[in-house]
């Protein structure tokens, strides 16, 4: 086994711990605190607290005041809040070869996939990148059963905190979700749910791509990340922001604003005669980029 091998191994075992360990007490205080609460109006003061920018601004910055707005509402979350649909699962058959399996591997960047028998509706178990490594490079025979793993089972209703915690109780970090009918309706990993709280982890083998990218005149692919003033400074324009939306600091904020939820990838939200907003990827709970077109440079807005 080559030395990358061994540092991706040892990233991914220290990666699981530390992730566990973060939201175990959460979770536990979550599931028990928040039950034993007669009054829910504690929830809406802790968070009016650290919304009012005024009183808080000088304190807590705006990356921890979304930590804790996100912690606090972890613990109405559902199992389908944070999966990943269906469409989107990656899975290997169980009769995958070792070439066929490790190319997944590192195409996609998962250390755990789930294993089906004839499709997605047939969930055997799951594999760990750690596993699939210890065959790499030896004359032993390769069958994806023998190295497979326990997976969960839950339906879309489950709070997070509860799959959290049995997570931690059965050391099995991925879930399948269900339907009604035991069919396949999406996948949780320990990863997705520490994102609810945290929002979207990134790894080194991410590419760190600049937030702001020019694709023709006037035609500017934008990640929803980026921050407004950054955005109105780099495009040329200036975004009538009313009273009500005052407080988005970003284009992924302006965005929902506009179109009132969460808007599907391939939308088209009509901002101006001049400017057009064309959502390039999204997911159901988040904007992630968008192109902005502006038809008229001789116009602000």
């Amino acid at each position: 086994m080559s030395e990358h091998d061994d540092s991706l191994q040892n990233k991914v075992s220290q990666n699981s711990q530390d992730e566990t360990s973060i939201l175990v007490s959460i979770a536990e205080w979550l599931r028990k605190g928040l039950t034993k609460v007669e009054e829910p109006t504690w929830q809406e003061t802790v968070e009016e607290f650290i919304e009012a920018k005024e009183d808080v601004a000088e304190r807590i910055s705006d990356e921890e005041r979304s930590l804790l707005l996100n912690l606090l509402r972890f613990g109405q979350l559902t199992v389908d809040q944070a999966m990943v649909p269906r469409s989107d699962i990656i899975a290997l058959n169980q009769n995958s070869s070792l070439e066929d399996t490790m190319a997944l591997i590192k195409q996609k960047g998962h250390s755990r996939m789930p294993v089906y028998r004839s499709n997605l509706d047939d969930v055997a178990g799951m594999i760990h990148i750690r596993d699939v490594l210890a065959y790499w490079g030896e004359n032993s025979i390769f069958k994806l059963p023998d190295i497979m793993r326990e997976i969960l089972f839950v339906p879309a209703s489950m709070p997070i905190v509860n799959l959290l915690v049995k997570m931690r109780q059965t050391r099995l970090h991925m879930a399948i979700v269900v339907d009604e009918y035991g069919g396949t309706d999406g996948l949780v990993t320990i990863e997705n749910i520490v994102e609810e709280i945290v929002g979207e982890l990134e790894d080194e083998h991410d590419e760190d791509s600049p937030p702001i990218v020019e694709r023709g005149t006037n035609i500017f692919d934008i990640e929803a990340r980026a921050e407004l003033i950054i955005v109105e400074e780099t495009i040329g324009i200036t975004f009538d922001i009313s009273e009500e939306i005052e407080d988005i600091d970003t284009i992924g904020g302006l965005v929902i604003s506009l179109a009132g939820k969460v808007p599907e990838k391939g939308e088209l939200i009509l901002y101006s005669e001049n400017v057009d907003i064309l959502v390039l990827d999204a997911d159901p709970r988040k904007v992630k980029k968008v192109r902005i077109t502006i038809k008229n440079t001789d116009i602000d807005t």
